[in-house]
């Protein structure tokens, strides 16, 4: 085994430090989901966790963990008779992305029910990480169900199985830990509600900082037993006081006044249900504990505030986490303070700020994330005014400044594609609107996801089939009716079946998937008049929070002046989709076929790399082509015709389209009609741009369209 990197060679992230600890002090916290960008030690930290924990005693021979002082009366492998236990230490167990359902709760050991014929459990992920750390890296591309089976199980400390003839119960308390980076997908509010923790991690912009992760790093690498041997005493310190705050929680008192502040609170910032009171409650003892006091003070109710509410203030996806510290101190001081207690003062925090081996400080960054920023020992009173937490100026990532689009300040030429408008400064989107549900018609083999009905590895079983290549999931009733007639030829003479390879059957299951929502938007200056623009913006918004609702992918091809863009390939970050948006600007020629040729392209590519991934194209213009851009070249033909083509090239690809068009004013052209007749698709006016109707037409185009009904 690899000598793991010690969690006191940490630097900075004091919050994500904080809030490991107070879960290893107190599981029933809730977990902690680490947000942050690649390379902030996230998966350091959480690795260097486990060696803090103490040992555990456990019953010999129990598959689950239990106690031998308190074993569980439920569990499968008991009763158990009392007597010594072994110790072993914690384990810290990780969740793969692509694991199955049976992998995480367990499921019938197949191999012993067909051979012996006998019905046993076989014990999952759960099982393994009961008093332990239960990891999950990249959480947010996990699939829902099973973030919902594992949410579920932490909060109950218990999993229950009921599948395939087998009804079993076993205890599961764990420290549930995720991880992922924002930009690559968010989770929804509801399953980010149900972690207990929130913390936002980034890089040290400090120089200083960022050299002292290099030369720890750079140590561990070339000696890791010797580096952590080094820090063995600061570790062992750090346990001891885990172990020592542990023994102290049940005596902390949370008073009356701790619980009007606490209440108060997330009133003020109205957050949903009652689950962020329970968990605030909970952290601010467990921040008390971790002091080394049995009262619960003010700075412990704002900590937890800090590190409990964020997550819980989003609406929707393009929210941003966050909590207006201002706001927060303004209701915390409504309240009296309570009379402090008597405890005595814990001694200097261990490990804080030492002055370290010769290689290097006391903190460093671990060899997974390779961040410069990892997490040391948090202060004893952790919080935004406790000494050496200050923020400077230099610490906060440089804002974007936003240029500088004054129509004088850049001179219209044909050359750069500017002859209809001058480019326009952004406008603002209009409110976003809820849209029906959008589904690709047929049966699909896409990704999991919530939109169209597909053939998926989880969902309803549907029916069985014989396996193509490995056998996946086992359909155990079909594969036991088409082995009983062969029995008596096999030569079958104990209580086991006579299974061969060719009475194996693959269940097949219907669910959901996600699809590819692919929009092309007109930045021309015929699309810059303000009212029209944010209300195109609105409406390109309100389908960007379906699919984010949906868990699709999309992405944002833009066209002006002389060429298109990719603005955002294909990702699962709908806010990403949403930041680039808002900041579009408007100006120039119409080149729509360069625009149309470049869906293509980008389409092309995916299809290559997701076959299986169904695609959507929005197109959102007014029909003009005032421009041929880069597709004069390939095509030839004035701008219209070399729209119409490149638009039949991709109806021709059965690609679904729809097409809203922005024209507007008492003469129409009506040309985006006559591009929606070329990709095979409907088109929607602007004044139609309202849930009922552009939502249910973008659901028709998948169902009525000839093109569709052969590409399906």
């Amino acid at each position: 085994m690899s000598t793991p990197y010690p969690f006191t060679a940490l630097v900075g992230q004091t919050d994500l430090r904080l809030a490991l600890l107070l879960n290893a002090v107190s599981p029933a916290v809730g977990g902690v989901l680490v947000r942050g960008e690649k390379g902030t030690a996230k998966s350091t930290a959480v690795r260097a966790l486990s060696a803090l924990l103490p040992q555990v005693d456990v019953v010999p021979g129990c598959r689950f963990s239990c106690a031998p002082a308190t074993p569980d009366p439920n569990c499968p492998d008991g009763p158990h008779e009392p007597g010594p236990g072994a110790a072993r230490p914690a384990r810290m167990v990780e969740l793969p992305v692509g694991a199955s359902e049976d992998r995480l709760v367990g499921a019938l050991d197949i191999e012993r029910a067909l051979a012996d014929g006998v019905k046993a459990f076989e014990p999952g992920l759960l099982a393994d990480a009961h008093r332990g750390i239960l990891y999950v890296d990249e959480v947010n591309l996990l699939h829902d169900h099973l973030i919902d089976l594992l949410l579920d199980a932490a909060a109950m400390g218990a999993n229950y199985v009921e599948r395939e003839g087998v009804s079993v119960r076993h205890a599961a308390r764990f420290l549930l830990v995720g991880t992922m980076n924002p930009e690559e997908g968010e989770l929804r509010p509801q399953l980010l509600d149900r972690f207990g923790l929130t913390v936002e991690v980034a890089a040290s912009r400090e120089p200083v900082q960022r050299v002292e992760v290099v030369r720890r790093r750079l140590a561990y690498e070339d000696d890791p037993a010797g580096f952590a041997g080094r820090w063995a005493g600061d570790e062992e310190e750090v346990r001891a006081r885990v172990v020592a705050a542990r023994a102290l929680l049940p005596q902390v008192v949370l008073g009356d006044n701790s619980l009007l502040q606490i209440a108060a609170t997330c009133a003020a910032f109205e957050v949903d249900g009652m689950r962020a009171d329970i968990v605030m409650a909970r952290t601010a003892t467990a921040l008390a504990a971790w002091a080394g006091r049995t009262g619960v003070r003010k700075e412990d109710v704002r900590q937890a505030a800090l590190l409990a509410l964020p997550h819980r203030r989003r609406r929707n996806p393009f929210d941003a986490p966050g909590l207006d510290e201002e706001k927060l101190d303004r209701i915390l001081d409504q309240f009296p303070d309570e009379e402090p207690d008597r405890d005595p003062e814990p001694d200097p925090e261990p490990g804080q700020e030492p002055e370290g081996p010769d290689d290097g400080g006391p903190h460093d960054n671990g060899p997974d994330d390779g961040g410069p920023d990892g997490g040391g020992i948090p202060p004893q009173d952790s919080g935004p005014d406790a000494p050496g937490t200050e923020e400077h100026p230099e610490d906060r990532p440089e804002q974007e400044a936003e240029p500088d689009r004054r129509p004088q300040d850049r001179p219209s030429t044909q050359e750069d594609g500017a002859g209809d408008a001058a480019e326009q400064a952004p406008v603002r989107a209009a409110e976003p609107f809820r849209t029906k549900t959008l589904s690709v018609p047929g049966l699909g083999e896409g990704a999991s996801g919530r939109r169209s009905r597909a053939r998926t590895a989880h969902g309803r079983t549907t029916g069985a089939t014989r396996p193509r290549g490995q056998l996946t999931k086992l359909h155990l009733a079909a594969t036991v009716h088409a082995a009983a007639p062969h029995q008596k030829a096999r030569g079958r003479s104990g209580r086991g079946l006579v299974i061969r390879k060719d009475d194996l059957r693959q269940a097949t299951r219907e669910g959901r998937e996600g699809n590819l929502v692919l929009f092309l938007v007109d930045a021309s200056g015929s699309m810059a008049a303000r009212q029209r623009m944010s209300a195109v913006k609105g409406a390109v918004l309100s389908l960007l929070l379906d699919a984010y609702q949906r868990r699709d992918k999309v992405g944002l091809i833009t066209f002006r002046g002389a060429a298109a863009e990719l603005a955002l390939p294909p990702t699962s970050s709908v806010d990403a989709a949403a930041a680039r948006l808002e900041k579009l600007p408007t100006g120039g020629r119409t080149p729509l076929a360069a625009g149309l040729l470049k869906a293509h392209e980008v389409l092309r590519i995916e299809r290559l790399r997701d076959p299986s991934r169904r695609p959507l194209l929005v197109v959102v213009t007014d029909g003009r082509a005032t421009s041929a851009g880069t597709a004069a070249g390939p095509l030839g033909g004035t701008p219209r015709e070399l729209a119409g083509q490149s638009a039949r090239l991709l109806a021709a690809q059965g690609i679904a389209s729809v097409v809203v068009d922005c024209e507007s004013g008492p003469v129409r052209l009506g040309l985006a009609g006559v591009l929606a007749a070329d990709l095979g698709g409907p088109a929607v006016s602007l004044d139609g741009l309202r849930a009922d109707s552009l939502a249910g037409l973008v659901k028709n185009v998948r169902t009525s369209s000839p093109t569709l009904r052969r590409a399906a």
